[in-house]
């Protein structure tokens, strides 16, 4: 009897990432089919449709109805749902100082040079960055 090979599970979020760069890379909403169409129609509608919902649920797509369905919209771009999934960890943490300082050690040496320039007031010019004043942390 021959052995059949192990399903390949796909990495946890790939398909929510997936979809959510069709819906980046749209000129405006989508409905689940015609997601489905921007992935190349290898995944079953239905598959679609669950992502869809549980991406609505997260807060990370909006929907309205048109026709018989929703269509769907990203909320925000890929740096700003970056952003938002970072302060979501950040307020599950009883010690945010401790969970802060963990992942300011583990940065590049590039990025701490970018955290500290953007915390040092020269990140005015970047969209969603924080204004002049904001100060510097410390170790930074």
């Amino acid at each position: 009897m021959a052995e059949t090979p192990p399903v390949r599970r796909r990495p946890a979020g790939e398909l929510e990432a997936s979809v959510l760069a069709a819906l980046w890379a749209a000129e405006g909403p989508l409905s689940a089919a015609a997601v489905q169409s921007a992935l190349g129609g290898r995944l079953a509608r239905t598959t679609v449709t669950t992502i869809l919902t549980r991406l609505h649920d997260k807060g990370a797509v909006s929907r309205s109805w048109v026709g018989r369905g929703f269509a769907y919209s990203p909320i925000q771009d890929s740096a700003g749902l970056t952003a938002r999934r970072m302060r979501n960890e950040l307020d599950k943490q009883p010690d945010r100082g401790t969970a802060l300082v963990r992942f300011v050690s583990q940065l590049t040496g590039e990025d701490a040079e970018l955290l500290r320039n953007l915390l040092g007031g020269a990140g005015d010019g970047v969209p969603g960055g924080p204004q002049s004043g904001a100060g510097g942390g410390p170790g930074l």
